[in-house]
């Protein structure tokens, strides 16, 4: 549950908490941006607001119940086949709200277009397939947001499905759920194994319960039901995760036909740009770099990078064999996230989470015209501001490890 870890966050020590009343207009994204933990907003217009309860690595390592070492050899060895258990009706008695006006909703930066729901889940069915992904969602008024559906993703597909045959999709945003669910839901899975996901991390089932409109959803703090039809609407600004602004889109507009809340909610949102969207948007694609890159080299670790948004830089520890190995490391990066941008390879004797020792592999391993390895004219992410204007980039993997005819040269001296 949302409030259970929320309460283990406050035990342990690791929780911020602020008492005295915010505004949801740009003050609480303002005072969010001076704490890097996890925060506890008590008074945000007589709502819970809670910020950065995924901010950093170590607590994503706390609520998967991993340690942060081994995040990558762990979720790369399970699969999307848990069980999931349906049960008749939340455990937790549901009050309804009248309008999304009611709801804390942030408005994080000046030039946004809009006060924006950041952290729902957002589950739809259609034709028997299912999906549950986050998406933003802009408020439009009372009762209608602008979803951000990235063309080609689930939500999308099953979107056009539905539009092609001329029906509405069905959808339910999820607010507040376990924080195993919401990294679930950020992951590359098959359509509808999110949850069966969740449950093979949790090492136990997760309940979901159906709603009016025949969606199923888990344990929620807020719940928002309603549909998507032909109707579009500009969404954006939007400060992402480079903490640069998206662009503005005409977007498919979700209906709310119904707002349910528990009795003392909190409500979450994922800051802009913060690291808790950074954690939820970069990371679920490292155990996918470990996997394809393990086909060709002895991987120790794989991360994504702070300095790069945890999305466009990869770093990858390998225990080198053959010199051809970082090159193929690279290129089984850039094929597993499409949207990194540069790779790194470094030895086992270099600490991939520390900076400075990256930063000295390149300074004393890499000699650039023969362990630079250039790509042009990639597909780039729409994210990267230094992108073409076609939407391509040049990508870059760097081979920074040692030689291995020369190791002996290489050795570093510990105290």
């Amino acid at each position: 549950m949302f409030s259970t870890f929320i309460k283990t966050l406050r035990e342990d020590g690791e929780l911020f908490e602020i008492t005295t009343p915010v505004s949801p207009e740009y003050e609480l994204t303002q005072l969010s941006n001076k704490h890097k933990g996890a925060m506890l907003f008590h008074n945000v217009n007589g709502w819970k607001v809670a910020v950065n309860i995924l901010g950093t690595r170590e607590l994503l390592a706390k609520a998967l119940d991993i340690p942060k070492e081994e995040i990558v050899h762990t979720l790369s060895t399970i699969d999307s086949d848990g069980t999931v258990r349906i049960i008749d009706k939340p455990r937790e008695e549901m009050i309804e709200e009248t309008d999304l006006s009611k709801l804390p909703i942030l408005t994080h930066y000046e030039n946004d277009g809009g006060a924006y729901i950041t952290s729902g889940i957002v589950i739809s069915e259609y034709g028997g397939v299912e999906n549950a992904s986050i998406h933003r969602l802009m408020v439009i008024d009372g009762k209608k947001v602008a979803a951000r559906l990235v063309e080609g993703r689930h939500t999308d597909n099953l979107y056009q499905r539905a539009k092609k045959d001329n029906k509405q999709l069905p959808v339910v945003v999820a607010i507040g759920v376990d924080p195993v669910i919401l990294y679930a839901a950020c992951t590359r899975v098959p359509e509808g194994r999110e949850f069966h996901y969740a449950s093979a991390i949790k090492g136990e089932a997760v309940e979901l319960f159906r709603c009016e409109n025949g969606i199923k959803v888990p344990p929620c703090e807020i719940l928002l039901e309603g549909y998507i039809d032909k109707e579009l609407h500009n969404e954006g600004g939007f400060v992402d995760i480079t903490g640069t602004y998206d662009n503005t889109r005409l977007q498919p507009v979700i209906h709310i036909t119904k707002i349910l809340h528990r009795k003392n909610p909190i409500y979450h949102a994922i800051l802009p740009s913060s690291g808790e969207h950074k954690i939820l948007m970069g990371i679920p694609y490292e155990p996918l770099i470990y996997k394809e890159a393990q086909k060709y080299a002895r991987v120790n670790n794989v991360i994504l990078s702070d300095g790069g948004c945890c999305y466009l830089h990869a770093l990858i520890q390998i225990s080198k064999r053959h010199e051809r190995e970082p090159e193929a490391v690279i290129q089984a990066a850039f094929k597993a996230h499409r949207s990194l941008k540069h790779v790194v390879v470094v030895d086992d004797d270099i600490d991939i989470f520390s900076p400075l020792d990256v930063e000295y592999a390149i300074a004393t391993r890499v000699q650039a015209d023969k362990d630079l390895h250039i790509y042009p004219n990639q597909r780039g992410s729409s994210l990267d501001p230094s992108r073409k204007t076609d939407g391509t980039t040049t990508k870059i993997g760097i081979d920074a490890t040692c030689e291995l005819a020369r190791k002996n040269e290489y050795q570093r001296i510990t105290t």
